[in-house]
């Protein structure tokens, strides 16, 4: 073999994945890229070119910029419920002895059986005015009349840590089912007790995969707008319900992908410092 073909062979294993990579990928950001700098006049049509408008008017309103800082707090506050509720049941799962483990896997990935807009609706039927929440306070006597549970922002914290703690309790379990139990062992033949050894061993060696699932948790809720068009009120919208809205409602293609554009650049940049401090090279190691 020749050394230009030995160069070239790797170029053309990967050419399926590059092709499928530019075209679902690369190809639709450019489109949407070239779309945002469109007008839409005000018979409702798009007017090509190069325009700036929408991204001026992206930059210059207040509105929008607190709309994105308001949506990256709430990704990051689900985020840490998700890795504070999440860590417990992947120890136990990984951690567990029984016979019934792959059971307990399979209970794990159960909610992603159910739709996800179903699974959000439900907390309809648990915090509304007429609820099984509100029921059961009346009935002990603890209130008097219904509480507002829903329409608020904690209530799409609630939502999203529904959704994504899955995901964090995945990732957890993989990274702690993967700790060598020669290690604890070790560990507890050198003295240290069973708090001690979770300290100094497990839970060092746990931190790709919650940091992995942190990741993973925080780009999800940040571009979500299915809980926050469901369980929010009019003052919780997230960015992406932004997006929803100039395209979905206002028909304006333009605007919207400016504003898509925005969310990705954002998200990608934290990714990007997220690698530069976690490491997700380290990450993906831990799960080899």
């Amino acid at each position: 073999m020749s050394d230009k073909a030995y160069t070239a062979r790797p170029w053309i294993l990967l050419s399926p994945a590059l092709a499928a990579v530019a075209f679902l990928l690369a190809v639709p950001v450019m489109f949407i890229i070239v779309y945002s700098f469109w007008l839409r006049s005000a018979a409702g049509a798009e007017i090509p070119g190069f325009y700036l408008d929408n991204w001026h008017e992206v930059f210059s309103d207040p509105f929008y910029r607190d709309i994105l800082f308001s949506t990256l707090r709430i990704a990051a506050i689900t985020t840490v419920f998700c890795a504070l509720l999440g860590y417990v049941p992947a120890y136990f799962v990984a951690m567990s002895q029984t016979r019934f483990k792959t059971l307990l896997l399979l209970l794990l990935i159960l909610p992603f059986w159910i739709s996800y807009i179903i699974r959000t609706m439900s907390w309809i039927n648990i915090l509304g005015a007429s609820g099984a929440l509100n029921r059961i306070l009346i009935y002990f006597g603890l209130i008097s009349e219904p509480v507002q549970f829903l329409y608020n922002e904690w209530a799409v914290i609630l939502g999203l840590v529904h959704f994504l703690l899955p995901f964090m309790v995945l990732n957890v379990f993989v990274s702690i089912d993967g700790i060598d139990r020669n290690l604890l062992d070790a560990a507890r033949s050198l003295g240290a007790s069973g708090f001690q050894s979770f300290r100094e061993v497990t839970l060092p060696l746990s931190l790709p995969g919650l940091a992995a699932g942190g990741l993973l948790c925080f780009v999800l809720s940040a571009g979500t707008y299915i809980t926050p068009l469901i369980l929010g009120g009019p003052r919780d919208a997230m960015f992406a319900n932004l997006v929803f809205e100039a395209i979905i409602t206002q028909l304006n293609w333009p605007l919207g992908s400016a504003l898509s554009i925005v969310l990705l650049v954002v998200l990608g940049a934290i990714v990007a410092v997220y690698n530069r401090l976690a490491g997700l090279g380290q990450i993906a190691k831990s799960f080899g």
